[in-house]
């Protein structure tokens, strides 16, 4: 099988192929930095993440983008009600996104073009649109784009665009879904964006970038830097961004150069806490950092959420968080194993058959428009095959880790290592020593003791043929 993806486009699931291979270009829309980024929105990213790995391991040479949304509606206004400069309002949010994005282990993206560093090629799109004549100048002082002169309007969405109130305008980043209007492009300058510093000279009037015209700039900039190119491969973000925002930025951005701006749209699906969409209302309002503030491993986040297909609903609840932790611990405690049998013996063997096998199927389960659910159902397979092999003694566990390595760089689940200083560390050797000593006398009394002592501590031991390990859980 090759790589096929859904493509929002087509609504078909299509094989996939660059324009240039080995070279993917991938955009994928990050976060709006006015507030911390929710699990909803890490949903999201973590599929983009999954995509981004995959297509690494399929042997394609990534170039993906992630912009930084610091300038937009919500956040002047942010800005404006905390008092503070447009950049020094979304710096710390900035921050917390890349320290969120360490903790949940996505791979940084190669760039994160920032709107309010990216203006110049904002107001050289707008240009471009209002020479093509597909954009003009409102009575409000702001320019729009005519819908109208774009006639394919609405093909991502599949709008029906038979009834568009022509002329009718929408300045406002966010607006209803059934009511598509001609879209700012470029706000006139009001005064909370003057109060915030979030006010640039064009040629066209002073103002501030349209929310949709961002993204279009951003990314058509770096391909052109890093390819000279004017589509994309692919281009990702949330189910909640296909009308307004992803619609027009097709628009814009075909409008400008006459070619297609991305061969390939991939939306992920919501998630939902404890069966009701994420709101601070509901009380159910979760950031990545309070999981981390709480001590949940990412792997177990990374697990939960690759067992739902990522253009289905995810139902995020404190079990099935559980459940993924217990499944993150057996996949460690697998390969501490697998890696200690991998210098005991053969390549070949029972255990290497088990690992193509079972690469085999991670491949063509992934192959399926990122079919994670079923890649995780063949890991565990192998993982309660491997074992029982192991227990007969059967050779092949160094071909095994190599297949088992691998599939870790796409989904990248096994326990978070803790940081073990060294004080501890000397006084489990200690304590493992004096176990050993209490069991060569036949003391278990004091062996069993100095075991519950050890867990006390939070330190788990596992007796082998190669001596007692012990790890931090």
């Amino acid at each position: 099988m090759t790589l096929a993806l859904y493509n929002t486009l087509s609504r078909r699931v299509e094989p996939f192929a660059p324009l240039a291979p080995p070279r993917v270009t991938l955009y994928t829309c990050g976060p709006t930095v006015w507030n911390y980024a929710h699990i909803g929105n890490f949903r999201t990213f973590l599929f983009e993440d999954l995509l981004r790995r995959y297509l690494a391991y399929s042997g394609y040479d990534v170039f993906h983008i992630m912009n930084l949304t610091d300038v937009d509606d919500r956040t002047i206004k942010a800005a404006a009600t905390a008092g503070k400069r447009l950049e020094e309002h979304t710096a710390p949010f900035i921050q917390a996104f890349f320290e969120d994005r360490d903790y949940l282990r996505m791979t940084p993206a190669h760039v994160y073009p920032r709107a309010t560093q990216s203006v110049p090629a904002m107001i050289r799109l707008v240009e471009r649109l209002l020479e093509r004549g597909v954009a003009y100048k409102g009575d409000d002082g702001s320019i729009y784009f005519a819908i109208a002169k774009f006639p394919s309007y609405g093909r991502l969405s599949r709008l029906d665009t038979r009834e568009l109130k022509i002329g009718a305008r929408v300045a406002s980043d966010e607006y209803a879904k059934d009511d598509p209007r001609d879209f700012a492009l470029w706000k006139k300058a009001e005064p909370a964006d003057e109060q915030v510093g979030a006010a640039w000279d064009a040629p066209f009037g002073r103002g501030r970038p349209g929310w949709h015209l961002e993204c279009s700039a951003m990314s058509l900039e770096q391909i052109e830097k890093c390819c000279r190119a004017e589509t994309l491969d692919l281009h990702a973000g949330g189910v909640d961004l296909i009308f307004p925002h992803h619609e027009d930025e097709i628009a814009q951005s075909e409008a400008a150069t006459g070619k297609p701006f991305a061969r390939f749209w991939l939306h992920g699906e919501f998630l939902n806490v404890r069966g009701t969409k994420m709101s601070k209302r509901f009380g159910n309002f979760l950031t990545a950092r309070d999981l981390r503030d709480q001590g949940v491993d990412a792997a177990a986040v990374r697990l939960l959420f690759w067992q739902t297909h990522y253009r289905k609903a995810l139902d995020f609840t404190d079990e099935a968080l559980a459940g993924a932790g217990v499944g993150v611990k057996r996949l460690g405690e697998f390969y501490e194993r697998v890696k200690r049998e991998a210098g005991n013996g053969k390549r070949e063997g029972r255990l290497a058959e088990l690992a193509a096998a079972f690469e085999t199927d991670f491949r063509a389960a992934l192959d399926d428009d990122l079919n994670a659910p079923r890649a995780c159902a063949a890991l565990f397979e192998l993982v309660h095959e491997a074992n029982a092999a192991l227990d007969a003694g059967a050779p092949g566990a160094a071909a095994a880790l190599g297949v088992f390595d691998r599939a870790m760089q796409v989904l990248d689940v096994l326990p978070t290592a803790k940081r073990v200083d060294a004080g501890l560390a000397r006084w489990i050797e200690d304590r493992i020593a004096a176990r050993d000593k209490a069991r060569k006398s036949k003391d278990f009394k004091e062996a069993d003791r100095i075991r519950a002592e050890l867990a006390g501590r939070g330190v788990e031991i596992e007796d082998t043929p190669s001596g007692t390990q012990w790890r931090v859980v």
